[in-house]
């Protein structure tokens, strides 16, 4: 089947921006602009095409990511609409995981907000180029040039104002097209006709300065350009075009335009940007993957259908009417249905039953998936979050998630819905890849461990619903950790056990110290003269990595470890792996006994915004949670942003004190930053509980 499109007329693009900068209002005005519905959707009424889960529609925020496909003159759109959320983060990861480029929103109220800080960052790590969209223009207090200059400030990004907003507030009509110099506005109440005019008299000075700043910020990416500026020569729109695109692709520039998508305006600018400045499959960084047998062997990938098969998995959905479905991006190759294709992370086959295009919650058949294109597919059964789809056993890298920072108990209300419990937390651990299930061996318990109290909340809720399990749920718990807190020497443990016909005997030496942070457990052998023979070695790995799981102190997991095996011996007869297990298992332990055991709390940053008021109340509670104020910023009008570090375990309950305190007024977002060590004195009260 030939392609709609060539490979250089698709955009794979994600909506990303902080909670309630209006991505879901954006993506649904794109929608509209393109022809994909009829009508607009709107965020408040419950009724947009992204947010279809109950869960949303709710509470008027994203959760789950959301794929959708385009048309916009004469290019395939890709759009992906992530969660603002903290909480679900894991969505944006997995997202930016195989997009090309993405649109940041900010609120020209707010500017560069705390999760907005979080995305660009993320987005930083996996190299995708943005461009900027300053919503929300009608808003009162809202600035386009306090958004750049955050963007510029906070993020020590490069942002390029290529509009000039007309008019502000609830004046707020289009903006100047710096790049064409011309007028763009909107007369029609959809916006879906756009004018475009000449610059008013008394507005053409000021665009002809921003004109100028535009033209020099573009010309310095450019050696030929920087010249031709200097000896104040004339620069075609045409060649600033090709500077800009080159040096957004290159993540030196990020261009910003403004409007307001819940007015209607200035949002097809913003589409015309990702065609003339985002990457296409083609454009983007060298993509490799690494043979899984041979992990030196590394070949590059290539965009290309005739190339071999190289696809990654990105997503699970358990979806109520058609079961699994499991989003994919296909980086070369294609996907035919009826045709078996190789997991190679697993090594195992999984065949193509149908594949589709999602629109939202709405699918399209269609019977092949070419390179360069997102789509989903139904009936995978071994394919999780992060596999290889191939043809052979090469797999491009995986996809890596923080850890989850809290966890609570949940058991069924019945015996009937033990088994559907199971079944619901299994499919809805497969979603998500931040979302742990386990038993607790010391109560029988089920625990569940996610990101923050609302992630675990939507869980709960979900699997009441969509899967009809009755449970109790028990109050959020933080998720400590273990460490230790000096060097320990040499450890020294013989496990020999006799018990007629062949006995047990292992012994090992651990040098063992406080590892970097956020570094998990690092093991290295460092024996030689084959005192513990190689082929025990990997059992010594595993009994030191399973022992890590339950720590000396409350029996949480240990963390920030190196452990070094530098001697034991074997016996010829004796010796196995159980026992070399068995060795490792008991040495760590009373090697982090030695250390200096130490419990570690998850840190939150925190930031809160009340107006200057309430400030000396604010400050005064999150001392009183243990915070430590890292400083205040002023913000709109008599708004301060108070930042700030709190453990984890004291910020439950926290939104309904902050709303008291600022009668309703103060609002606050977190996210996880680090594990520091606990004081004696809360450590005893944990330990306790």
């Amino acid at each position: 089947m030939p392609r709609k499109y060539p490979l250089e007329k698709y955009r794979n693009i994600g909506i990303i921006a902080h909670i309630d900068a209006g991505k879901t209002t954006t993506t649904e005005r794109i929608l509209f602009y393109t022809g994909k519905t009829h009508r607009i959707g709107n965020v408040d009424d419950g009724n947009t095409s992204t947010d279809w889960m109950e869960q949303e529609r709710e509470r008027g925020i994203t959760i789950v990511s959301a794929a959708v496909s385009a048309e916009w003159k004469g290019y395939q759109f890709n759009i992906i609409d992530t969660p603002g959320h903290i909480d679900f983060t894991a969505e944006v990861q997995r997202s930016l995981r195989v997009l090309d480029g993405g649109v940041v929103i900010f609120d020209a109220v707010q500017g560069v907000e705390p999760q907005s800080e979080t995305v660009w960052r993320q987005a930083d790590r996996y190299g995708v180029p943005r461009i900027c969209f300053i919503n929300k223009m009608d808003r009162v207090g809202a600035s386009y040039q306090r958004s750049i200059d955050s963007i510029k400030s906070r993020l020590g990004a490069n942002p390029i104002a290529m509009q000039m907003p007309i008019g502000s507030e609830h004046d707020f009509l289009g903006a100047i097209d710096l790049l064409e110099m011309n007028m763009v506005t909107y007369e029609d109440q959809l916006g879906k006709a756009p004018i475009v005019g000449e610059i008013p008299a008394d507005m053409l000075e000021a665009a002809k300065e921003a004109r100028h700043i535009m033209v020099e910020k573009i010309a310095e990416t450019d050696d030929e350009l920087t010249m031709k500026f200097l000896d104040g020569e004339e620069i075609s729109v045409a060649e600033l075009k090709v500077a800009l695109r080159k040096s957004v692709i290159a993540g030196k520039t990020n261009p910003c335009y403004c409007g307001s998508s819940l007015k209607n305006k200035g949002v097809q600018p913003v589409l015309d940007a990702v065609i003339d400045l985002l990457p296409s499959p083609l454009d983007v960084a060298k993509i490799t993957a690494t043979d899984v047998d041979d992990p030196e062997k590394i070949v590059e990938v290539k965009p290309d259908d005739n190339e071999p098969l190289r696809a990654i998995v990105f997503k699970i959905v358990t979806d109520p009417f058609v079961g699994r479905l499991a989003y994919f991006r296909v980086y070369s190759g294609k996907l035919t249905t009826g045709t078996t294709v190789l997991n190679s992370s697993k090594g195992k086959k999984e065949r193509i039953g149908r594949l589709i295009r999602m629109f939202a919650n709405d699918r399209i058949d269609v019977d092949e998936v070419m390179a360069g294109d997102i789509a989903a597919s139904l009936g995978f059964k071994e394919s999780s979050t992060g596999d290889t789809l191939s043809d052979d056993s090469f797999v491009l890298e995986s996809i890596s998630f923080p850890e989850p920072v809290i966890h609570i108990a949940v058991e069924p209300k019945s015996t009937m819905d033990q088994e559907k419990m199971g079944e619901a937390l299994r499919k809805l651990s497969e979603e998500d890849p931040t979302f742990r299930v386990r038993s607790d061996e010391a109560t029988g318990q089920t625990v569940i461990a996610g990101m923050g109290e609302l992630h675990l909340e939507i869980l709960v809720d979900r699997m009441k619903r969509e899967f009809k399990v009755q449970a109790n749920v028990g109050n959020p718990r933080v998720a400590y950790r273990e460490s230790m807190t000096r060097v320990v020497e040499k450890v020294n443990l013989k496990y020999a056990k006799q018990s007629g016909g062949h006995g047990q005997y292992g012994h090992v030496v651990f040098h063992m110290a406080p590892g970097e942070r956020g570094s998990g457990i690092v093991f290295e052998n460092k024996t030689v003269g084959g005192t513990v023979p190689k082929e025990y070695v990997p059992a010594v790995e595993k009994g030191v990595r399973e022992a890590s799981e339950s720590g000396v102190l409350a029996g949480y997991p240990v963390v920030d470890l190196k452990v070094t095996l530098i001697d034991g011996s074997f016996h010829e007869v004796d010796s196995n792996e159980m026992a070399f297990k068995m060795a490792a298992s008991m040495a760590f332990k009373e090697g982090v006994q030695k250390g200096g055991p130490v419990l570690l709390e998850p840190i939150m940053k925190v930031e809160a915004v009340v107006p200057e008021e309430y400030l000396g109340d604010v400050i005064g509670q999150l001392n009183g949670r243990r915070g430590m104020i890292l400083g205040m910023e002023m913000r709109l009008g008599n708004a301060q942003a108070v930042n700030a570090m709190v453990p984890m375990g004291e910020m439950f309950g926290y939104a309904t004190q902050l709303r008291s305190a600022s009668q309703g007024r103060g609002v606050f977002s977190m996210e996880f930053d680090h594990y520091a060590p606990v004081s004696d004195a809360v450590a005893q009260t944990i330990i306790k509980g």
